[in-house]
């Protein structure tokens, strides 16, 4: 950790100490307590401008043990451990704050709340569960806890909680959580799929669409449901709801709605959507799929032509590699020998290089994922566009 990000976490610390020392001042306390509390004060503030975290660290644990009532810098310096990785410090405090009987509803609440966190960064779920569904239970800050609640259950995977806390989030604040709860229902309609309980799929997936009428997994699952059952034109009409819905999905859609149409033996309808595609869309996906239509029934220099003058307006990594691949067919030897180098170069630049990334947090990926194995957002990672992406 950087000395100015451990500044900033140290930060709620001074302030809390500041504001004690203010309040006690303001209380007439005995002079050298409080002399003595701000000389330490001011000496662990010192540390931290002088980059000595560790010593800062020390002092305001000091001040922390000498007065109990210190309540905001204890949740603090046990936010600082959990952040620093030392969760058993982390949980200690908290414990020990919990246990006082001279703590207010709000900051017992406070520290409840902190040591539930503690304990899902020490990977003890059941025990945060438990104390955060206590929380809920006398409805302390229902908001946190069931959003840490919220949490758990999507690290189990034990979508039906989830839902039921989401319900419950939902009518504690009065925010939506519609996107939220579909896409637990899709979870649960990809469980049923891979298990051949399709009755099982459909109803969930009902239920997906009954929050989110447009929910694009939904669309998703149910046009590969409509493969499965051997009704590719069903399947082309929700291939083709999805990018109505959200073009960013062309690439997760494009092979398998290409297969639809080929075996209900509509090539006009395949080459029409692709090219309403590459009006729409900003990446080289469509236009690499229609330049293998181009090819197949009109040749390889029309497809020559077609992605020369596509490559001009929207330069891409992947459409050069696709240009480089027809012109091998028809070059010389010598020609052949210096575009086999090319192509060899700028393999090498697409390979390993992440295709989407979540728009939150900025983590990047070979493969689309539905909830950010980074920032754990839903909805979130999409295609990357630009030369060296799609």
């Amino acid at each position: 950790m950087s000395e100015v990000g451990l500044f900033w976490l140290l930060l709620p610390i001074a302030g809390g100490v500041s504001w004690y020392l203010a309040r006690r001042g303001s209380e007439r306390v005995t002079g050298a307590r409080v002399n003595r509390l701000r000389s330490n004060y001011f000496r662990g503030l010192n540390y931290l401008l002088n980059e000595q975290p560790d010593k800062a660290i020390e002092v305001f644990l000091h001040i922390a043990e000498v007065d109990s009532d210190t309540v905001e810098t204890h949740l603090a310096l046990g936010s600082l451990f959990r952040r620093r990785g030392e969760v058993d410090r982390a949980i200690r405090v908290h414990q020990n704050l919990v246990a006082r009987p001279s703590l207010s509803a709000e900051q017992k609440t406070q520290a409840l709340l902190a040591l539930g966190e503690d304990y899902m960064r020490a990977g003890l779920l059941d025990r945060a569960e438990t104390l955060f569904t206590d929380l809920v239970g006398i409805d302390s800050q229902a908001p946190s806890a069931l959003r840490h609640l919220i949490s758990i259950c999507q690290q189990e995977r034990d979508w039906r909680k989830a839902i039921d806390h989401a319900h419950r989030l939902e009518q504690a604040t009065g925010e939506s959580q519609a996107r939220l709860i579909a896409q637990y229902w899709c979870e649960l309609a990809e469980h049923a799929r891979s298990r051949r309980d399709f009755d099982g799929a459909r109803r969930h997936l009902a239920e997906a669409f009954a929050r989110e009428p447009n929910c694009v997994r939904g669309l998703l699952i149910a046009a590969r449901m409509a493969m499965d059952a051997g009704d590719p034109s069903r399947a082309a009409q929700s291939f083709e709801l999805v990018v109505d819905h959200d073009i960013d999905f062309v690439p997760e859609v494009l092979g398998p709605v290409q297969r639809c149409y080929e075996q209900i033996d509509e090539p006009h309808r395949a080459r029409e959507f692709l090219r309403q595609l590459a009006e729409r869309y900003d990446g080289i996906s469509p236009v690499l799929a229609l330049s293998r239509i181009i090819e197949d029934n009109e040749g390889e220099s029309a497809a020559v032509a077609y992605l020369t003058e596509q490559l001009r307006s929207r330069p891409s990594i992947r459409g050069l590699m696709r240009l480089i691949e027809l012109s091998l067919r028809s070059a010389t030897p010598g020609e052949r020998e210096r575009l086999a180098v090319l192509q060899e170069l700028v393999r090498k630049l697409i390979e390993g290089k992440a295709a989407y990334r979540c728009t939150r947090c900025g983590f990047g990926a070979r493969a689309h994922h539905w909830q950010c194995p980074s920032c754990k957002s839903w909805g979130t990672v999409k295609p990357i566009h630009g030369v060296a992406g799609d």
